[in-house]
């Protein structure tokens, strides 16, 4: 029990302000029109539907939407888009339904709208917060002028595992970098007032723990204790939560063996009652429906279960829409909780202005002028090159000179339908730019020398299963030996050959896990030929999450990692390639030698019997047999053009009270011999605490531009609550002891430092 109601204080002591959402001011004007309605009007504000159309994350589709509509049985609709056909079914809701309720519109804006920027692993690995900002910004711009108001977006999920394919929509492995950039995309989106037009609603998701499915699996359980649930993983959906998101979405997993769907604990006492948060909560893609595959129920009890849980608003599956009537007339739901639940909904359309005017977002003028400009394309092209993380620089290769003879080879060099990435539903391949486009666009007099020169794979099977959104993944009708043969010759007259390789777009994202994380075998066979050949080879390596590549770091190569750059994609690769931008990108998640050491991060501890520093191998310590322990690139890992020197650690204070920050200051000098950004991290080890402490974590970083030769001192303060922690008894904690800092330029940093807390 104490654990229990230490829980519930837990986060009160954490936040800055916290509201009780029961006791919260009304808004009279909601409370006029619940007064106004039926039950059947109430639960039909709890309903959101989609009429098809668009990219489903799921096998239902809505029927009868638009009579729905008219009974006013909708509280919203995504997977529309466009004024026209918003105001066809805005029409319907406030001219042929009784009470003329408004409706949302939500989408899946992941990583922009028409604009598509990088995915968002790739962003993250900018870090760079003012630029992640701004496409969010952008973002909203484009989805609302084409009348989108409510945006599945951020996800937060903080992901140890590569072969879970969603890593590619998160920020990594970090909850302090996650929590940062869950505070940039809430405030991009919903700027300063949401009922702007230019803003929308923001929905974090997926609440809760979603990352941390076992196996790597997506849709699979999880189970984790308190102490790593709330120390690693809760972080960035509360640091979004405090940003003011006004909705949350539920996700698909279980959580202490109860699905989040219908979690009272996680939707109520945490989410509600410790954090906070007064907005609404929307299933995902019928995972209220999906709880009775969970083993909870029929239809009726699940439903049931997830309204009295705290649930919103059901997607898609109409069990709210089918039961909750029958449920009240039984006594197994209360018109109270179908109240309190019409209510947040109704009170999200008033924050957005909607009952002010239903028509706000929609303005056939705005398309034209706000969607796919050539100013939010070079942001999409910046933030592109500043997600860029070159992972080696053989013989310094990079960056190449314009004038060079470059073969542009592989089957990624030239394929539209891979450079936007996965979940990218709002946009359009036909606006990307290919690599192959964009090196003749960045350098127009170079000569460029093209083969495709093998298949992203050669597995049909496989392939369909890739291509169920579209042809991601072509094989060619030439034969693995013709492509071959082609780039070779291709080869053999340049100067240098830049092989593009990787994943195809949805061989990451949603349902699309992978327990083999290498470079597809037919294009390893075509990089190990073109090594051969002795010619410089640069490999962009393009993918939604890390991948195994140890064979190909081993070899005389160089490695510049581009994700999936989004809508300026060719442009931006050329740019780096060329050397109009020197790479700053930093990784966001550990790549591993093997994906046997899974999981494998920074932030580990260390155990009673640790492996030796030199990785020797010793019987009875914590190592393996055939493998390191150690990650082949660690967190926070990225090489630039030119280099950098760290040196002259100083701390303002050696002792501190409770409650004092510590400044950390650093020399940074650029010794290179290019201008170039680097992003200095600084990591905070507790040396001995009452549980067993991380090695390091991530408590600070700032991107630092330098001219070369240039010299800074560089500052970053650590607040008193990066020296917090959740206790066993779940209480948030700065313990009295030694404390060591690191700062460099990733998570194996050097430089050190330390201080007292008294």
């Amino acid at each position: 029990m104490k654990i229990v109601k230490a829980l519930i204080l837990v986060f009160i002591l954490g936040a800055t302000t916290t509201v009780m959402a029961q006791n919260k001011d009304r808004i009279p004007e909601v409370e006029s029109l619940l007064d106004k309605m039926t039950i059947d009007e109430k639960i039909g504000q709890l309903n959101l539907l989609t009429p098809g159309g668009g990219v489903a994350t799921g096998s239902v589709v809505s029927e009868n939407v638009e009579a729905k509509i008219k009974a006013g049985n909708v509280g919203g609709l995504f997977g529309v888009a466009s004024p026209k056909k918003m105001k066809i079914a805005q029409d319907l809701a406030v001219k042929k339904s009784r009470l003329q309720i408004p409706l949302l519109f939500g989408s899946d804006i992941i990583h922009g709208y028409k604009t598509t920027f990088p995915i968002p692993l790739g962003l993250a690995a900018s870090w760079d917060m003012d630029l992640i900002k701004s496409t969010a910004q952008i973002a909203a711009k484009e989805a609302t002028a084409d009348g989108i108001n409510w945006n599945f977006s951020p996800m937060v999920d903080i992901s140890r595992d590569p072969r879970w394919g969603r890593i590619s929509e998160g920020a990594g492995e970090d909850a302090y970098l996650g929590s940062a950039i869950a505070r940039a995309m809430v405030t991009g989106y919903q700027g300063d007032n949401l009922m702007d037009t230019n803003t929308m609603l923001s929905c974090v998701k997926h609440f809760a723990l979603y990352g941390a499915v076992e196996g790597g699996r997506d849709y699979n359980s999880v189970d984790m204790s308190r102490v790593k649930m709330f120390n690693q993983y809760l972080p960035p959906y509360k640091a979004a939560i405090d940003a003011g998101a006004a909705s949350v979405m539920t996700s698909f997993n279980d959580v202490d063996g109860i699905p989040a769907t219908g979690n009272k604990w996680l939707l109520t006492d945490l989410l509600r009652d410790c954090w906070g948060f007064e907005g609404f909560v929307v299933s995902d893609y019928t995972s209220l429906n999906e709880m009775i595959a969970h083993g909870l129920g029929d239809l009726q009890a699940v439903s049931a279960l997830a309204l009295k849980a705290g649930l919103d608003m059901d997607m898609v599956g109409e069990g709210f829409l089918s039961t909750l009537k029958k449920s009240l007339e039984e006594g197994k739901v209360t018109e109270t909780e179908i109240n309190n639940a019409c209510r947040r909904v109704l009170e999200a359309k008033y924050k957005l202005g909607l009952f002010d005017d239903p028509y706000r977002y929609i303005d056939d003028s705005r398309p034209e002028k706000d969607i796919l400009t050539e100013e939010n394309r070079e942001v999409a092209r910046k933030a592109a090159q500043h997600s860029f993380v070159l992972l080696k620089n053989e013989n310094n290769v990079l960056p190449l000179k314009k004038a060079s003879s470059i073969a542009l080879v592989g089957p990624l060099a030239d394929s539209r339908n891979n450079m936007l990435g996965t979940w990218a539903p709002t946009g359009d391949v036909k606006n990307a730019i290919t690599i192959l486009e964009g090196f003749k666009n960045v350098a127009p007099n170079a000569t460029i020398n093209y083969a495709k020169g093998s298949n992203i794979l050669n597995d049909e099977e496989l392939a369909k299963k890739i291509n169920v959104f579209g042809p991601r993944v072509e094989i060619s009708k030439e034969s693995p030996e013709a492509l071959l043969k082609e780039a070779l010759a291709m080869a053999n007259k340049s100067d240098v050959v830049v092989a593009v390789v990787g994943e195809a777009t949805e061989m990451s994202g949603e349902a699309a896990s992978r327990t083999d994380i290498t470079i597809p075998e037919a294009q390893k066979k075509l990089i190990r030929a073109l090594v051969a050949t002795g010619k410089p080879v640069v490999l962009v390596l393009m993918s939604g999450r890390p991948l195994e590549i140890p064979e190909e770091f081993d070899m005389p190569v160089s490695i510049l990692q581009v994700w999936h750059p989004g809508v300026e994609a060719g442009n931006a690769i050329a740019d780096v390639v060329y050397g109009d931008y020197n790479p700053s990108g930093k990784l966001t998640a550990t790549w591993p030698r093997s994906v046997g050491q899974i999981p494998v991060y920074h932030s580990m501890k260390n155990t009673g019997r640790p492996a030796p520093a030199s990785e020797e191998f010793q019987k009875f310590k914590s190592n393996y047999l055939d493998e390191k322990n150690s990650p082949l690139l660690p967190f926070g890992y990225g090489l630039s053009y030119t280099t950098f020197e760290y040196s002259n650690i100083k701390l303002n204070k050696e002792k501190i009270s409770q409650g004092d920050a510590v400044e950390v200051s650093v020399t940074l000098k650029n010794t290179g011999n290019y201008d170039g950004e680097e992003t200095v991290q600084l990591y905070l080890h507790d040396v001995v605490r009452s549980i067993t402490p991380p090695n390091r974590q991530l408590k600070g970083f700032k991107k630092v531009f330098l001219k070369k030769g240039e010299s800074k001192t560089v500052m970053i303060t650590l607040q008193p609550e990066d020296l917090k922690f959740y206790n066993s008894n779940i209480e948030f904690v700065a313990e009295p002891g030694a404390f060591e800092v690191f700062v460099g330029g990733d998570s194996d940093a050097s430089l050190k430092a330390s201080f007292i807390l008294q």
